[in-house]
């Protein structure tokens, strides 16, 4: 495991070294999760090429600053940008789950020149309406009062969710500072996406099916894969399917 120091907040990530050459792939992982959730496939998708996994601020092993000033999408894009840097690596195919795809897609608005292409696991790219905003940023600062409280207890009993090496601050104040939405910018940005990009989603994922149809026909060069037999993880449900699908996409455009 690496760390990354940023302004005094430690950031830890790993990289799984592929035998082949081809771009890296940077993942990231969703809310109130961790790097940890794409051990199903590592073994895959580094069959050919690097593979750097980040646990965001507020989770996993990095670090879970009190100051709520210190939780900002800003500052995550920044996060993957500086373990970019530690790694040596310029230009990568950059994806991530829930809140990661979110964070990949910011990532490209902020730096579209270190991305190879785009892979968004199980999504959206937030919300156009101030009231559609306004009602998920209601349920993201339940979530942050709710972890306070009842620390791991409160959180979702879902495949991808962490219950190891849980800071309850550092959960809540990720939900109010990176899982709460700010604008409507990323969703604006869609369009003018110019590299290719994959949206998966799981058929059960009623949630985010929606948000995945939305953004594949939005998206210029974007293909859609729907998984079957899988819900928000679907790296995890169905991990041989997700695989696949990942790999053909990078084979063909990485």
């Amino acid at each position: 495991m690496g760390v990354v120091d940023r302004d005094g907040v430690q950031i830890a990530y790993d990289v799984i070294a592929g035998p082949g050459d081809a771009v890296p792939l940077f993942l990231t992982h969703g809310y109130s999760a961790s790097q940890a959730m794409w051990a199903p496939n590592l073994m895959a998708l580094a069959a050919d090429r690097a593979v750097v996994t980040i646990d965001l601020r507020g989770h996993g092993k990095s670090a879970s600053p009190d100051e709520q000033r210190l939780y900002s999408h800003e500052l995550s894009v920044a996060d993957m940008a500086a373990v970019m840097d530690a790694c040596g690596i310029e230009r990568a195919a950059v994806g991530g789950l829930s809140l990661g795809g979110y964070l990949s897609l910011a990532f490209y608005a902020a730096h579209p020149q270190r991305v190879a292409c785009l892979l968004l696991f199980d999504t959206g790219p937030g919300f156009r309406s101030d009231a559609s905003r306004a009602k998920w940023n209601e349920w993201a600062t339940r979530q942050a009062t709710r972890i306070e409280e009842r620390g791991a207890g409160a959180l979702a009993s879902t495949a991808e969710v962490s219950r190891t090496d849980v800071n309850p601050k550092g959960l809540a104040n990720a939900a109010r500072g990176m899982l709460a939405q700010q604008d409507g910018s990323v969703m604006a940005s869609l369009p003018n996406v110019k590299v290719p990009t994959l949206v998966l989603v799981g058929a059960d994922d009623e949630r985010f099916l929606a948000a995945a149809d939305y953004m594949a026909k939005t998206i210029p060069d974007a293909e859609k894969v729907v998984i079957p037999e899988a819900g928000h993880a679907a790296n995890i449900d169905q991990p041989a399917a997700f695989n696949a699908a990942v790999v053909d996409f990078l084979r063909r455009h990485a």
